[in-house]
């Protein structure tokens, strides 16, 4: 295996950067790497994703973040000025052809978007259009801009995003890759992130500070906290080798209130455990929480209460950042007024609990300890899988089963574990495939499960993961039996 977890030599990396600059014919636009970070350090504080993050950090305040893109540069401006007064933090979403360097592709679909008038692609071809034009999008807009995408080989993306002037990355090479994609090795990925991150280590080491966000729902789907903690801290880890100096762990809704604000807390406090353990201290760490990732209600009021809710807990667990959801959720990509309601729904949320916390207390403080034992029996077994190498471990863990994120459509992950809710709505595993679970945690498991059963008279069963996947699009957190 060759893949290891040091350091790119800068030497390697420009000659690996020789090749990926000729992968679409707007490589030539980056050639010179120091055009880039000139640019970068031309672009005033105010619109420094890191930096407006690091503020909020310690200010204790929870910013807004939407997701948005379409296919033409005018038309994605016009959005995104339309989004820019009801937001803090400002998204970039790319096209899925582009997401899996199919940039032939994406041109197809910027000429049909021309001839049709509107977009035919269901985000923005940054590659396609290059720095000139990627520099028109950030200089229009005075907040600061995020890509956000789902691509296993970000290289060019990163390249010309870094050039054109955006100040935030989100992904990385297991949370872009194993939820989104089947046959790309876990080890190609990982590599591939080695040099986005590294890539961000240069411009960092030249007093350029690029905010990188590991994705942190995974699937969306009844992701146990511990497994996509682990997820993020792994990329983390992985970017700060690199590197890296700011990053945003993130993690997905899963609706339970008391192991939402738990999952939030722990983050944070893993991750600042797991980066001063191996090594690191020249970081920012800020957090991000997505609300509901499953399915949506289709009536609008329903999804401006589960909006709203997603909001609450976001503000009340003290999230860095919470990014939003439209009340069109359920019908596909939300039009320019349905984001704004999202927008303005979540803000009127985050208002109303600025000055407040969800207090501390048993229940939160036992989920919090159990989300850590159940992170650091993962942790310790990828480190010893990879004999103290995070990437070379990585890869075995998941061939192992020790990683392993449900309902993810990757050959490379077992899909083994079979997550369901307890009677609380608190995500439980019903199987456990081969995650190393200490025994007394594996028991506790057991003894929630059972309780919803005894509830709901009827025997743990698969059933119960069947109904709870499509409670919530139903109005309900649980998938009780009718």
């Amino acid at each position: 295996m060759e893949i290891n977890n040091k350091k790119i030599n800068i030497d390697a990396f420009m000659k690996e950067r020789e090749t990926v600059l000729t992968t679409w014919e707007t490589g030539k636009d980056v050639q010179n790497i120091e055009d880039g970070m000139a640019y970068q350090k031309s672009i005033p504080d105010s619109k420094n994703f890191a930096l407006t993050l690091l503020k909020a950090d310690q200010a204790g305040i929870t910013l807004s973040q939407p997701r948005a893109g379409v296919a033409l540069m005018d038309e994605h401006i016009a959005l995104l000025k339309k989004l820019e007064p009801d937001c803090d933090l400002l998204p970039s979403t790319i096209d899925a052809y582009t997401r899996h360097n199919r940039y032939e592709e994406a041109a197809i679909g910027i000429k049909h978007s021309i001839e049709a008038g509107t977009s035919k692609l269901n985000g923005l071809p940054v590659v396609n259009h290059g720095v000139a034009e990627c520099r028109r999008l950030t200089e229009a807009l005075v907040k600061p801009v995020q890509v956000r995408h789902g691509t296993p080989d970000a290289r060019l993306l990163m390249e010309i995003s870094m050039a054109s002037g955006f100040t935030s990355f989100e992904g990385g090479g297991i949370s872009y890759n194993v939820p989104y994609t089947k046959r790309v090795t876990i080890e190609k990925s990982l590599r591939d992130w080695q040099y986005v991150d590294r890539l961000c280590g240069i411009y960092q080491e030249n007093g350029i500070t690029i905010n990188r966000e590991p994705f942190g729902p995974l699937t969306g789907t009844l992701v146990p906290p511990f497994m996509s903690h682990a997820v993020a801290l792994i990329e983390g880890l992985l970017a700060l080798e690199q590197g890296v100096k700011s990053v945003t762990l993130g993690y997905g809704q899963v609706g339970n209130v008391v192991q939402d604000v738990a999952a939030v807390q722990s983050l944070r406090e893993l991750g600042h455990e797991y980066f001063t353990e191996y090594g690191y201290s020249d970081y920012e760490l800020s957090t991000v929480f997505h609300q509901w990732m499953g399915g949506f209600p289709e009536q609008e009021p329903n999804a401006f209460g589960l909006i709203s809710f997603g909001a609450l807990v976001a503000g009340l667990a003290g999230a860095t950042k919470v990014i939003t959801k439209s009340p069109h959720e359920a019908f596909g990509i939300p039009t320019a007024a349905a984001n704004i309601q999202g927008l303005q729904a979540s803000r009127q949320m985050l208002n109303l609990v600025r000055d407040q916390s969800f207090p501390q207390c048993a229940d939160v403080q036992r989920e919090v300890d159990l989300i850590k034992a159940e992170v650091r029996a993962v942790m310790n077994k990828v480190f010893a899988l990879g004999e103290g190498d995070l990437a070379r471990g990585t890869v075995l863990a998941f061939e192992a089963g020790v990683l392993d994120v449900p309902f993810a459509p990757s050959m490379y992950n077992q899909g083994k574990i079979l997550p369901v809710r307890d009677n609380k709505g608190a995500i439980r595993l019903f199987e456990h495939g081969n995650i190393p679970l200490p025994d007394d945690i594996l028991t506790l498991h057991r003894d929630f499960i059972a309780e919803r059963a005894t509830a709901e008279k009827r025997k743990p069963c698969f059933q119960m993961i069947v109904d709870d996947i499509m409670a919530v699009s139903d109005s309900q957190l649980i998938g009780r039996p009718q």
